[in-house]
């Protein structure tokens, strides 16, 4: 379970995240939704600790980042906005890589290696260098190397950015199984009919605030609306009235 407790976050004089609380459980797929600028890359990048807040807490599993940020790590999967390939390496060596540097043995990393290249349906390329791979390929092995060492907790940012529709259809069922294991995923995505057909709760930022923590149908019905893209729509049209 991911907890964000007043969250805040300032470069400069500008105030990128004010305040963020929301949690994300353990057997649900929680989606962060916000225009450009609103906020979610740098929640994220606090969630799983490349920066520091100035003020607020992250919690994972009940461990608080600030007190053990390399316990926290060990619980979370991350594939980030950047997927940063090891461009000479294959796919399997940017895994295993991966693998020892969460402190994993060979056998372990060789056992999980053959689970994720089944679920992920990577058995053309795990032995492929990643030079010259495609969106979609890429995206593959940065969550392979993600989830290399079986974390609770799985962030994954636009993780179907790029994708073709075969391509995305297979990641959605693969967040489908991540759920049905009881991890906890959390997703920020710009892609409503994905969000609508994955999501159990929607989280959403604007102006570094959260606006709206409900279910997908809660959301709707907040926004008198029966389309989720005509109430994302409404929801930021609200908090930038509020804002102005």
């Amino acid at each position: 379970m991911i907890e964000l407790k007043g969250l805040t976050k300032a470069f400069g004089e500008v105030k990128a995240v004010d305040g963020v609380s929301f949690s994300a459980r353990d057997g649900e797929i929680t989606g962060l939704l916000g225009p450009n600028g609103a906020g979610k890359t740098t929640t994220l990048r606090m969630l799983y600790t490349l920066m520091k807040p100035d003020q607020g807490q992250v919690l994972v599993d009940g461990i608080d980042a600030a007190v053990d940020p390399i316990a926290v790590r060990k619980r979370l999967g991350v594939l980030p906005d950047a997927r940063g390939l090891y461009k000479r390496l294959s796919s399997r060596e940017n895994i295993e890589y991966f693998g020892r540097l969460q402190g994993m043995d060979e056998a372990t990393i060789a056992r999980r290696i053959d689970g994720l290249v089944k679920a992920l349906d990577m058995g053309e390329i795990i032995d492929r260098r990643t030079d010259g791979f495609s969106q979609g390929q890429r995206v593959k092995t940065a969550i392979a190397r993600a989830l290399i060492h079986d974390p609770k907790n799985c962030i994954l940012d636009e993780p179907t950015n790029g994708l073709d529709v075969m391509a995305t259809r297979a990641m959605r069922d693969f967040l489908r199984h991540l759920k049905a294991e009881g991890r906890c995923v959390l997703f920020s995505s710009h892609i409503m009919q994905e969000v609508a057909a994955l999501c159990d709760r929607i989280v959403v930022i604007a102006h570094g605030h959260v606006v709206a923590d409900a279910s997908p149908d809660a959301l709707r019905e907040q926004a008198g609306t029966t389309n989720l893209e005509d109430a994302f729509v409404k929801v930021i049209g609200s908090a930038e009235g509020l804002a102005a």
